[in-house]
């Protein structure tokens, strides 16, 4: 067992020692108080100080909560206005967008009324010209001809103001018009435009149609008439046709000979005369190409379908010497329209040989061209109007200041550039440099044909997608282009 240590030696010792260890805590205690509770106690100076400062703090803490709240309030008070004002902006906008076409539409119906109005003077003026002066010279023709009283009350406006148009003409080639004009109308409609020329075809083994020319004016549009000479089902890859070759048509006139169809000639001469109404006549076209019957050489030096150089200007002067002898004349514009000389032969091509087919001021009184938007296209295509029509208007303008009529145009849909070329035809329209351009007859027709010796597939309609239709609405009802715009039905 170990030694005891000192201060437990005997229970009265220890309890000495318990009573001194107390009394020595309560020494210390006190003296603590003492310590803690004096003023001049720098660590209770300090603990009250800190006490003081948090004090002092604690409004500041409440007075930047405030604010905090009440920033963030107005903030998402501006974040609101922000958001409302944000939806008016947009309002705004559309209701201005609204605005601007409203504007452009009421502009584009006061132009059209205008236009109606003109159109409509015109046709009264026309009229009453014609009571006036003919006499009911035009009703009696048209009775001894065999038509009905209907067709002699159809009136149009005289020829030289035909050919003098104060506004464009807007022209269309359809399937069966203008002896069927459910196409027309269909495509007329979808354009909100009425065409004021009709364009078809007739072929020198029919009679003159005088229904063609009646119907087209009882619908308030001019007619005009591509005459071939060649059956009128012939087809466009056919080229030799050795009934109607040039010489023939020409005869002997030194030898007394008369030509083959002199007799036709003067009979359909005769024929417009007694309906009495005016109608263009586009005079076997495309002359100076190598893919008609009436065209002269092939490029290559050879003869087409027997004719000679110098033989189409011959058989132009041959047909309207007949046609004045018989007084139609008065009654027919006649439209010399070669074709674009883009893709021609390199011998074609020449301003010398456009110029070799023309017959004359005096034998003509509108030019014109065929010009398509056509594929295969060739590397350099530009896909607009100059590169379509600009080299030939060139050549025509050095050739003659006649007014020109863009007689037969379209633009296929191959590779998707037609809305393109459409746009720029109106842009082109527009140009003051162009105002020589009385207007076009657009080939409304899908169709597959031989053209420029290659068999093709193309879709020429105006409303053949809705970006090409969207394309020639704006571009025809530009103000600036001067179209004769009359509501479609």
């Amino acid at each position: 067992m170990s030694e005891p240590t000192w201060w437990l030696r005997n229970k009265s010792h220890s309890r000495k020692t318990g009573a001194a260890v107390v009394a020595l805590g309560l020494v210390l205690a006190t003296l603590s108080y003492i310590v803690w509770s004096s003023p001049a106690n720098p660590v209770g100076q300090a603990v009250g100080s800190a006490v003081k400062a948090s004090e002092a703090l604690n409004p500041l803490y409440a007075s930047n909560a405030s604010l905090k709240a009440q920033l963030t309030a107005a903030t998402s008070k501006l974040i609101a206005r922000s958001s409302e004002l944000s939806k008016q902006k947009q309002l705004l906008v559309t209701q201005q967008a609204s605005t601007a076409k409203q504007l452009a539409e009421l502009q584009q119906r006061a132009i059209i009324a205008e236009q109606q109005v003109a159109s409509a003077k015109a046709a009264v003026s026309a009229a009453e010209a014609a009571v006036k002066n003919a006499g009911g010279k035009a009703g009696t023709s048209a009775r001894q001809s065999g038509t009905s009283s209907t067709a002699a009350s159809i009136t149009a406006p005289p020829l030289e103001q035909l050919l003098n148009p104060a506004s464009r003409y807007y022209g269309m080639y359809t399937e069966q018009a203008p002896f069927n004009w459910a196409t027309l109308d269909a495509t007329a409609a979808q354009v909100g435009v009425a065409p004021n020329l009709t364009g078809y075809f007739s072929g020198w083994d029919e009679n003159f149609r005088a229904n063609a020319v009646t119907r087209s004016w009882a619908k308030g549009t001019m007619p005009v008439m591509t005459w071939e000479s060649r059956p009128i089902k012939a087809g466009n890859d056919v080229i030799d046709e050795p009934d109607y070759t040039l010489p023939k048509i020409l005869g002997d006139p030194a030898a007394g000979t008369p030509g083959a169809f002199d007799d036709y000639l003067h009979q359909y001469a005769k024929d417009i005369v007694a309906t009495g109404l005016p109608l263009g006549i586009r005079f076997n076209h495309e002359m100076n190409s190598i893919w008609y019957p009436w065209s002269e050489t092939d490029g290559k030096g050879a003869s087409i379908n027997g004719n000679n150089r110098g033989d189409y200007v011959k058989v132009w002067k041959h047909v309207h010497d007949i046609f004045e002898a018989e007084g139609a004349n008065s009654l027919v514009a006649w439209i010399w329209a070669p074709n674009i000389v883009n893709n021609l032969p390199a011998t074609h091509k020449t301003p010398e040989y456009l110029a070799s087919l023309y017959p004359g001021d005096e034998y003509v009184d509108w030019v014109g061209l065929s010009g398509y938007l056509r594929p295969p296209y060739k590397p350099d295509n530009n896909f607009t109007f100059d590169y379509t029509f600009g080299q030939s208007l060139d050549q025509l303008r050095a050739l003659t200041s006649k007014p020109i009529m863009l007689a037969e145009i379209g633009a296929s849909e191959t590779e998707g550039h037609k809305a393109a070329w459409i746009s720029s035809f109106f842009d082109a329209m527009a140009k003051p440099e162009n105002s020589d351009i009385i207007g076009f007859a657009w080939f409304n027709l899908a169709v597959t044909s031989y053209v420029e010796g290659e068999r093709a597939t193309n879709d020429w309609r105006i409303n053949s997608r809705a970006d090409t239709l969207s394309a020639f609405i704006t571009g025809l009802t530009r103000p600036e282009a001067n179209f004769t715009l009359v509501p479609a039905p």
